[in-house]
């Protein structure tokens, strides 16, 4: 599976956010859920305001155990 133009943009926002200094992490309650969640955002400005722009969130405990990487026979990928 490819990754979404969509995906590369906010990653690419990320990444400047990040060159230029505006990141922050945020303490913050999940919607869903109603749990504590640490988010991981980009700062930016409107006037005298800040606004803070959410990226996603860092996982509990072991990150390791948090995602799997995607398998070689499930990419959309025809070459493979």
């Amino acid at each position: 599976m490819s990754i979404p133009d969509h995906a590369r943009a906010n990653f690419q926002t990320l990444l400047r956010a990040a060159a230029d200094g505006n990141l922050a992490l945020m303490e913050c309650t999940d919607a869903a859920t109603g749990d504590t969640r640490f988010v991981i955002c980009a700062v930016g400005r409107d006037g005298t305001d800040f606004m803070f722009t959410p990226f996603g969130h860092l996982p509990d405990g072991n990150p390791y155990d948090a995602y799997v990487p995607p398998h070689p026979t499930l990419r959309d990928d025809p070459a493979s």
